[in-house]
C-alpha cells in the first residue's frame, strides 16, 4: 500500500501541507462531521482527515471511481489521523514556545514554489482550486509549515552533529557499505502507442518549446503521458543503480540545470531535466555523503523519540 500514497510515515515537509480543512456546507445542504479524535483541548473531524487524504491520493488513487477510492481510504484512515494528531501536538507545542511566521516569510515561501515549478500568480492559483484550497488557506497551512520546522530545528535538528569520527566509526562496523549514488531529475515521457515516430516528432516540438523559452515544468504539465506530469515531471532524487541504461547515457553529459535531447526507451521517448547530481569523484566526497545519511538517520530516530514524548505528556483520544 505504501506505493499508493505520497507518504505513510512521518514526514514533517509533506505532512503540514497535507493538514487538512473543514469540508464546506454547501447552500442548502448538510454536512454531517463527527470528531474522531481528541489532542489535549482540540478536535480534529472525520471532515478533515478525510480532506487530508483527498488532498495526499495519488493519480492513481484519484483515477479511481468513488467506491475503490473510499475503500483505500477506510484502509489507510488511522496512518493518516496518527499524522494529523502529530501535526497538532506540534503546533500546539510551538504555540507554547512562541514560534511563529510572518507574513513576508510566507511570502516568500509562495514564491520559491512558484518558481521551482515555473508556476504563475494564477497557475498557482487554479491548481490550488484544483485541490481545493483557496490562497489564504494555503497561506495558512505554508505558516504553520514554517512554523513546525523552526520548532524541530530547535528541539531536535539543532541539537544533532554528526563528525568525521562517527563516519570512520560506521565504516568500520559496515565493511563495504556506500552511500546511494544518483540523480535529482524531471522527466517528460511521450508514449509511443501504435507509431513510436509520432511519439518522437511530438517530443521534437516539446523539446522545441523548451528551447524558445516554454519552463520545463510547464510543458511537463501540458504534454508528458506520464503521472509525474501534474508536479511539472518533477521525480525527485532517483539512485543511479535505479535508472535505465538509457537514462544514464542522457543523463552523462549534463550539468545541473540542462536538459537532455529525446530519447527512446521502450516505454517511449525521454526528455529529462537535470537538477542535481550526487556523484562521488574522490572518498572526502563520499564521507561527507556519508555523514549526511548517517545525519538523516539520526534525525529519524531523535525525531520520533521527541513526538512520542509529546504523545506521552499530551491527551489524546482517538474515538
Amino acid at each position: 500500500m505504501g506505493s499508493i500514497f505520497k507518504f505513510l510515515r512521518i514526514n514533517v515537509l509533506s505532512a503540514m501541507i497535507c493538514m487538512a480543512f473543514l469540508l464546506s456546507v454547501c447552500e442548502g445542504s448538510i454536512v454531517l462531521d463527527k470528531v474522531v479524535a481528541v489532542v489535549n483541548s482540540e478536535v480534529i473531524t472525520w471532515s478533515e482527515l478525510y480532506k487530508a487524504m483527498e488532498f495526499e491520493a495519488s493519480q492513481t488513487v484519484k483515477a479511481m471511481s468513488e467506491q475503490e477510492r473510499q475503500k483505500i481510504f477506510k484502509q489507510n484512515e488511522m496512518i493518516f489521523l496518527e499524522n494529523l494528531i502529530d501535526m497538532r501536538l506540534l503546533l500546539q507545542e510551538a504555540k507554547k514556545a512562541n514560534i511563529n511566521a510572518s507574513d513576508d516569510e510566507v511570502k516568500k515561501t509562495m514564491e520559491s514554489i512558484r518558481t521551482k515549478y515555473g508556476m504563475t500568480d494564477e497557475g498557482l492559483r487554479d491548481a490550488l482550486v484544483k485541490e481545493g484550497f483557496t490562497i489564504e488557506e494555503y497561506k495558512k497551512k505554508l505558516a504553520e509549515q514554517i512554523i513546525i520546522n523552526r520548532l524541530v530545528d530547535l528541539e531536535v535538528r539543532g541539537k544533532i552533529v554528526i563528525t568525521d569520527a562517527d563516519a570512520n566509526t560506521y565504516l568500520e562496523k559496515n565493511k563495504g557499505a556506500a552511500v546511494d549514488e544518483g540523480y535529482k531529475i524531471s522527466h517528460i515521457v511521450i508514449r509511443k502507442g501504435d507509431d513510436p515516430l509520432q511519439a518522437q516528432e511530438k517530443a521534437m516540438q516539446v523539446y522545441g518549446k523548451i528551447k524558445a523559452g516554454e519552463s520545463f515544468a510547464d510543458a511537463a504539465r501540458k504534454y508528458s503521458e506520464d503521472p509525474s506530469a501534474r508536479a511539472g515531471g518533477d521525480l525527485g532524487f532517483v539512485n543511479k543503480s535505479d535508472l535505465s541504461r538509457e537514462y544514464l547515457q542522457a543523463l552523462s553529459p549534463l550539468k545541473p540545470g540542462e536538459m537532455s535531447e529525446p530519447f527512446m526507451t521502450d516505454k517511449g521517448v525521454h526528455i529529462v531535466l537535470l537538477e542535481s547530481a550526487k556523484i562521488f569523484n574522490n572518498p572526502s566526497e563520499m564521507k561527507q555523503a556519508l555523514k549526511q545519511k548517517l545525519y538523516a538517520e539520526r534525525f529519524e530516530r531523535e525525531y520520533k523519540a521527541w513526538i512520542k514524548g509529546l504523545r506521552q505528556r499530551a491527551y489524546v483520544e482517538i474515538k
